[in-house]
């Protein structure tokens, strides 16, 4: 599912992916070997704080330099296209399930916009926007919808052309994320939740199936636990990087002392995370439970963190993987599972298309 295309072209020529944080740029491209999938390219470069803010872009000449020697650097072999899909940040994306009377496409149509326009902080004519019916039920129908301000991606546009690329399509996180995590053949009425754990900030998304009904962010991220480590621990935030990364919170409930300093930290992700699977069940009109939570994103790699979620939630919750959609046969990936976290929603770009432009 795609909500949101800036150019309508034929996918069948060959493309790559590009997903942009506040922290980081990285790239990816598959591509097909009879049936089997195969990692052609991927790299990741750091971006200097400050660069981007909030999915704001600041520095927009310092982006352009950093994507073109990426471009350049990343590997095994050369990204042989300049097509590109480009992730959307989640913070700029406003996404909401809707409800509406049952009515035709055509009637919908208005009806969507104006319930768009009422649930966002900017006039309709300032955002691009698309829809997807979901389920009927009591006579009513379930609207998935995605609108994204046209100044942010105007100027996301401009800097990915500046760079030589052709923008084929932009694409929300979130979305992404699901294509990468939730295995194709996944129920419709079975439920995940998304825990990516990144540099700045923690985002959840709720799928039904393969369709993200909710999405919210809280603070907690990995950089704020170095920061903690740091303070509480008074090391350097070069040592508490280094500790964090080596020993993690394994034996959380004997004497680590990692543990111990980030215990307040580690106890509001639990809270937050109950929290939000008890607001998507009274959002729901079906009042369903989530099943399964993935944990995703470079902080997700923190030794002893899924132990410790086990023994706070009673919930299924395992490591996301996201080679669980491709088909790479006896071929390890070239990316080690540690990094894969980090290329989470890269990958699920770079599989909009089934045939990779093939």
């Amino acid at each position: 599912m795609a909500f949101w295309n800036k150019k309508i072209i034929n996918l069948s020529n060959k493309y790559f992916s590009l997903d942009i944080s506040d922290l980081s740029v990285k790239v990816f491209q598959l591509e097909k070997n009879g049936t089997k999938d195969e990692i052609r390219s991927f790299g990741v470069s750091e971006l200097p704080l400050g660069c981007i803010e909030n999915g704001e872009i600041i520095n927009q000449e310092k982006i352009i330099e950093i994507i073109k020697k990426l471009l350049i650097t990343a590997g095994p072999k050369k990204i042989n296209t300049k097509k590109v899909i480009c992730s959307l940040p989640e913070s700029k994306v406003f996404l909401r399930a809707v409800t509406i009377p049952e009515m035709s496409e055509e009637e919908a149509g208005e009806a969507i916009k104006w319930e768009i326009e009422a649930s966002i902080p900017l006039a309709i004519e300032q955002v691009y926007y698309d829809w997807q019916f979901l389920d009927k039920f009591d006579g009513k129908q379930s609207v998935l919808t995605a609108a994204v301000a046209k100044d942010f991606v105007d100027k996301l546009s401009e800097v990915l052309e500046s760079c030589g690329l052709e923008v084929c399509g932009m694409e929300v996180e979130s979305v992404a994320s699901i294509r990468s995590l939730i295995e194709k053949n996944a129920k419709k009425e079975s439920i995940f939740l998304i825990v990516d754990i990144g540099s700045n900030k923690t985002s959840f998304t709720v799928s039904e199936g393969s369709i993200p009904y909710f999405t919210s962010s809280i603070p907690f991220s990995s950089f704020g636990i170095t920061e903690e480590i740091s303070s509480r621990l008074n090391f350097s935030k070069e040592e508490a990087e280094k500790l964090k990364i080596n020993k993690g919170i394994e034996n959380s409930s004997g004497d680590n002392a990692i543990a111990n300093s980030i215990n307040s930290l580690l106890e509001n992700l639990s809270v937050e995370i109950e929290r939000t699977m008890d607001f998507y069940q009274n959002m729901s009109h079906s009042n369903p439970e989530i099943e399964k939570i993935i944990l995703t994103g470079g902080g997700a790699n923190l030794k002893g963190l899924l132990d410790y979620l086990k023994t706070k939630i009673s919930k299924e919750i395992v490591l996301g993987d996201p080679w669980i959609n491709l088909n790479l046969a006896d071929k390890l990936p070239k990316i080690s599972q540690a990094d894969a976290m980090r290329y989470v929603v890269s990958v699920g770009l770079a599989m909009r298309e089934n045939d990779y432009g093939n």
